[in-house]
């Protein structure tokens, strides 16, 4: 008996495609409902560690993608942060997204780290407030922000009282 491709588990398989490439991968149901767009945060998928680094291309594509579908937990935006995929299979991996996948842009800090609502960012280099007449020092703290919807560069919160609008590149998430 052969073992899930992604999470090596021992038991019934099935054959599930690998678009846009003609092979599929032998998959476990928890695996293959995952494709299909059941995803949700559990321990099932710590697998996802070990398979991402695989040296069989289609196992990394679906790696990549089951973790980019799972981006809203901690582990997996830092996994995605780290991962170096080639080229044409990072292309070939975002073109097919897992179903119900939100392929909106995160919003990511300088480090790349994932920013969520309500989160507390800290300031890395002074930044002049126009209008305001004042300077946002670096290392202010800006708690309880706001994701900017329709900008993944943008975020809001309170500086000196004052709400504003701020390139997620000059700040960096707060532990």
């Amino acid at each position: 008996m052969t073992s899930c491709a992604i999470c090596r588990a021992e038991g019934p398989l099935r054959a599930v495609a690998i678009a846009p490439r003609d092979t599929a991968l032998d998959l476990c149901a928890t695996c293959a409902a995952g494709i299909a767009g059941a995803i949700a945060p559990a321990p099932h998928w710590s697998c996802l560690q070990s398979a991402i680094w695989s040296e069989v291309p289609e196992v990394q594509i679906t790696a990549w993608r089951l973790t980019h579908a799972l981006r809203s937990e901690a582990w997996a935006a830092e996994l995605l942060g780290t991962v170096w995929l080639a080229p044409d299979l990072l292309a070939e991996a975002k073109a097919h997204p897992i179903a119900g996948d939100d392929t909106g842009e995160t919003h990511r800090d300088s480090n790349g780290a994932v920013l969520a609502q309500g989160d507390t960012v800290v300031l890395i280099k002074d930044l002049p407030v126009k209008g305001a007449g004042f300077t946002a020092k670096r290392g202010t703290a800006v708690r309880g922000i706001s994701l900017v919807p329709e900008n993944a560069g943008q975020i809001e919160g309170r500086v000196n009282g004052q709400r504003l609008v701020i390139l997620t590149q000059f700040v960096k998430k707060s532990a």
